[in-house]
Formats: C-alpha cells, sequence, structure tokens
C-alpha cells in the first residue's frame, strides 16, 4: 500500500522517512517528493509498505512529530486528472 505523508519538514530526507516507517514493517520505498527545478522538498513525500503493515503505520504515525512538525499521514490516493495545464480558457 502506498502512504502519503505531508507536513514535512524541508529538512526530511528519503532515509529520514524510512527509518520513522520501519518500527512497523518492512518500507519497500521510501521518497520526499522535490520540487525539478530547484530540487528542494515540496513538504510531503510517499512510502510504501505491506498493507496491514501500512495500516498500523498509518494509525501510529498520524500526529506525530517528525523534526519538529505533526504529520499528516494516510493511504495514498491516485492523483486526480486536473485537465489542461492552468484550466484556462484560450482563444475565447
Amino acid at each position: 500500500m502506498k502512504i502519503f505523508v505531508g507536513n514535512l519538514s524541508f529538512n526530511t530526507s528519503d532515509n529520514d522517512l524510512r527509518d520513522a516507517f520501519a518500527p512497523y514493517g518492512e518500507v519497500a520505498s521510501a521518497q520526499v517528493i522535490t520540487d525539478r527545478d530547484t530540487m528542494r522538498s515540496r513538504g510531503f513525500g510517499f512510502v510504501e509498505m505491506g498493507d496491514s503493515e501500512a495500516e498500523q503505520a498509518i494509525r501510529a504515525m498520524n500526529g506525530t512529530d517528525l523534526h519538529g512538525r505533526a504529520l499528516n499521514v494516510n493511504e495514498a490516493r491516485p492523483r486526480e486528472d486536473r485537465g489542461a495545464r492552468g484550466g484556462g480558457s484560450w482563444g475565447r
């Protein structure tokens, strides 16, 4: 299961995220999402774990402190189709 982890400190690394979730089971992957231009953290990331381990980790980690920030942890949802970039209507 893929877990969304929000409200991350900009200093949190992939390894920090992996280490935080490791007590709840095997972490298949842990990634802090970065801005492609600045390579700076965007303040959220994703962790992948087995389903039962992930459910336990979500319950345990939601609202806990990591690097001075209360984490927002829940099951990741598929990205919504946002349509054309910017959503504007050109030529009208």
